[in-house]
């Protein structure tokens, strides 16, 4: 294979072994016996290292490296020895930006128009790549490199998610990473992750009070994987892409992190969008004419908050700064790394400062537990609440997310924020290429227009590989996106990326040769159908960004002939990335039989078995909203019993059937903010028994109560009321779990060593009632539960 016929053919991937057609010998101690030595695949001799680094949830007005208030040394380090982009651009959501960086692929052309839990059977938004557009890692792989993921992986479809695969678009082996040691979704706890390797599920090696957090930990895991790889194969190039998912809700981070910022924000988002502004003026990371866009009069002024909520506000904002500092650190961590194995100038390294704009998903106010918005019972979080739990906020008792204002302000000085893919704010990102082995120029700013589609071909030319024309048999789309090559060492090189269309739950743009044209369909914080706007009463704006850096000034009335040149532009765009059709749906989405998509579990009863664990709630029976039964056949021991029979979400809402003291309970807890639990009065004998929880729903609308008995073979032992329930999501990221309870514990009483069930477990069944009542939730909001998870 490879080298030793001469330089192959790298267009038509994996490379054809050659069978060796010289004479063959009786026996091997003939003197003409001779074969060619074994000779591994390599890249073409000098082919650097890349490490892609992808942050999340992060406005272009953030980091300190391009004027913003957060604190980013590493980024300024690579920076001054590297280029800053500062004409970016992202999808403005996760799993499309994700999917388009790593195809090099507009997001609708490989199936990500949208979010994987309302994908369609319509080609742009099945959230299904296409064979014709095998990712960069497996064309980097099978040209010789080394390939490891780190961090999260949100491009999974969602009915593929479970521990069972297929694995046809995890990150190994789908996606052509070797390794990959993270977490499949939008979002985790970082101090209880929902951890795989490879496609295992695994568990920290630690709590949050022994010091952990998945940024250290997944930093840690990938300076060994470089470690050993340059130690065992030192020849060999490696691409990591390292997305560790900082700094996605919710905001955990150490609270001496944190506290770095005390003070730093009391005067509000409208006085440090100013600030902002005049540092990136400095830094010539926006024009020096840029105007500030004004701030829409759905976001309200610092002025206008209740003073005695504006600490928590700053608080929120504190924590977040620490948040996205303290993964800066980490990612310093692993580029020093680089350094001490001597690989760092050898090495391209990409660090995209966001996978879109700043989250607008906190509401106004900011929120404590992000599920109590999601389950619609934001009357909890009071203003008394939000002052009363101010100090927890960013430790493990938090699930928090600041307020919308700072959103915007992480955004300056554009319009919007994530989700708004019609507006810069949405998708305009700071990004950093260093690579002293290739590019002279230190410290330079490029004004080119790029995007995240570019970052593909730029890594091709850069290591010397051709884009594959065939790869296993399927001849390939070419790459849609434009090497960034040409701008390394000519800071004023014309552009090459002309065109560029955006598109994102109904907003959308189209950029060309220097003007937008865009228009804003929905608002992240308010349905579509709320807003009530067809897609041909939608109002288009015009921007000249030769002239309006931020897109301040709207052009439409002076300038309707370009405006209408554009918007007949998109649509040529649409029709060919597979854009249309447009599609703002909820309920119709939400139904998979109705949008084409398939369903993991179906019908009524589910059977589970030891060992299951980690299964998300699109891998289980939903027994949200609906009488439901649990069924539970275990071997109890001799003496006492204990642990988790079965169980779903954690400390922030969810359900266990468990054992202590030898006697079965069943905990429903609210949210974290009330517990309901059920008692058997004896323990346990030791034995076979049949454990069993049916549960009487109310009925009369989503999220009642209902009344929970507790049987153990077939004679009630106990039963007691749940006064309300959680009617659309238990968690982002906990699971169901067979035999413990991985994650955070639902119930309080239940010590962490006890939480395995010292028993044995023969299988659970889950069944559902008929009287479901989940035809009652508002499409739209399970909308707006699916994009928070972005």
């Amino acid at each position: 294979m490879g080298e030793k016929f001469g330089d192959p053919s790298r267009v038509a991937l994996p490379i054809h072994d050659r069978r060796y057609t010289g004479t063959v010998t009786y026996d091997a101690k003939d003197p003409d016996t001779s074969f060619p030595p074994i000779e591994n695949l390599r890249p073409p001799p000098g082919a650097p290292n890349v490490l892609v680094i992808l942050l999340d949830d992060i406005g272009y007005g953030a980091s300190s490296a391009f004027g913003g208030p957060v604190d980013m040394p590493t980024a300024q380090r690579l920076a001054d020895q590297g280029l800053r982009y500062t004409r970016f651009h992202t999808t403005a959501l996760c799993s499309p930006t994700r999917a388009a960086m790593l195809s090099g692929r507009n997001h609708h052309a490989v199936g990500m128009g949208g979010i994987t839990e309302i994908a369609t059977s319509a080609p742009g938004y099945d959230a299904v790549r296409p064979n014709t557009c095998t990712p960069l890692a497996e064309t980097l792989r099978l040209n010789g490199f080394s390939t490891a993921q780190f961090g999260k992986c949100h491009e999974v479809p969602v009915w593929e998610t479970s521990p069972t695969g297929p694995f046809d678009h995890w990150p190994t082996p789908g996606n052509g990473f070797q390794h990959f040691f993270g977490f499949i979704g939008g979002e985790t706890n970082q101090y209880y992750p929902a951890l795989y390797e490879g496609t295992n599920p695994v568990e920290p090696d630690r709590t949050p009070e022994e010091g952990y957090h998945f940024m250290e930990d997944v930093t840690d895991r990938a300076i060994s994987w470089a470690r050993q790889q340059k130690s065992l194969m030192p020849d060999r190039p490696f691409m990591m892409y390292f997305a560790p998912g900082a700094t996605h809700s919710p905001h955990h981070v150490p609270k001496e992190w944190a506290d770095k910022y005390k003070g730093r924000f009391d005067d509000g988002w409208d006085a440090l969008r100013e600030r902002t502004l005049a540092r990136q003026k400095q830094l010539g990371t926006v024009a020096p004419d840029c105007d500030l866009t004004k701030r829409h009069d759905l976001i309200p002024a610092w002025a206008d908050t209740d003073p005695k909520m504006r600490p928590v506000l700053a608080r929120q904002m504190e924590v977040y700064a620490g948040f996205l500092e303290y993964a800066d650190h980490h990612i310093g961590r692993l580029v020093d790394t680089l350094d001490d194995l001597g690989i760092l100038d050898d090495t391209v390294v990409y660090y995209v400062i966001g996978d879109n704009g700043a989250s607008a998903e906190g509401t106004m106010k900011g929120t404590f537990n992000e599920l109590m918005l999601l389950n619609h019972a934001t009357e909890f979080e009071t203003d008394e609440f939000m002052i009363e739990h101010m100090d927890q906020l960013g430790g493990p008792e938090s699930h928090n997310h600041y307020a919308i204002g700072w959103a915007h302000a992480m955004s300056t000085p554009y319009q919007w924020t994530k989700q708004v893919a019609s507006h810069w704010g949405g998708t305009r990102n700071a990004a950093i290429v260093h690579w002293p082995g290739g590019i002279a120029a230190k410290g330079g700013l490029r004004h080119q227009f790029t995007h995240v589609i570019d970052v593909a071909p730029t890594v091709l030319e850069a290591v010397g590989l051709p884009e594959p024309m065939v790869v296993h048999g399927v001849t390939q789309e070419p790459m849609h996106g434009t090497s960034m090559n040409y701008t390394f060492e000519d800071a004023d090189a014309p552009e090459r990326h002309e065109t560029q269309y955006f598109e994102m739950v109904g907003n959308r743009g189209i950029y060309h040769k220097g003007c937008s044209a865009v228009t804003k369909h929905k608002t992240p914080w308010i349905s579509a159908a709320q807003e009530g706007i067809a897609f041909d009463d939608d109002v288009w704006e015009l921007y000249d960004g030769t002239k309006d850096w931020s897109q301040a000034h709207d052009l439409s009335k002076e300038m309707p002939e370009k405006l209408h040149e554009l918007q007949r532009l998109f649509l040529i765009q649409a029709a060919r990335f597979n854009v249309l059709p447009l599609d703002d749906r909820g309920a119709e989405r939400f139904n998979a039989e109705i949008a084409g998509r398939p369903e993991l579990i179906t019908g009524d009863t589910q059977t589970l078995y030891p060992g299951m664990v980690r299964l998300s709630e699109n891998s289980v029976l939903n027994v949200k909203n609906k009488s439901h039964s649990l069924v539970a056949n275990v071997t109890t021991p001799a003496g006492e019993a204990f642990g988790t029979i079965v169980t779903q979400g954690g400390k922030f809402g969810g359900w266990s059937l468990y054992v202590l003291d030898g006697r079965p309970a069943y905990c429903n807890n609210f949210l974290g903010v009330e517990r309901y639990t059920v008692r058997g009065p004896d323990p346990l004998t030791p034995g076979e028994h049949e454990v069993r929880m049916d549960f009487t729903y109310d009925g009369g609308g989503l999220g009642k109560g209902g009344t929970a008995v507790l049987s153990v073979d077939g004679t009630e032992v106990a039963r007691g009321r749940v006064e309300r329930t959680q009617p659309f999501l238990y968690s982002m990221d906990e699971s169901l779990d067979v035999g413990v309870d991985t994650g955070t514990p639902v119930p309080d009483d239940l010590p962490r060593d006890r939480l395995t069930f010292n028993g044995t477990i023969a299988k659970v069944r889950i069944d559902t009632g008929t009287d479901n009542h989940d035809h009652l939730i508002d499409p739209q909001h399970q909308v707006r539960i699916a994009m928070a998870k972005q």
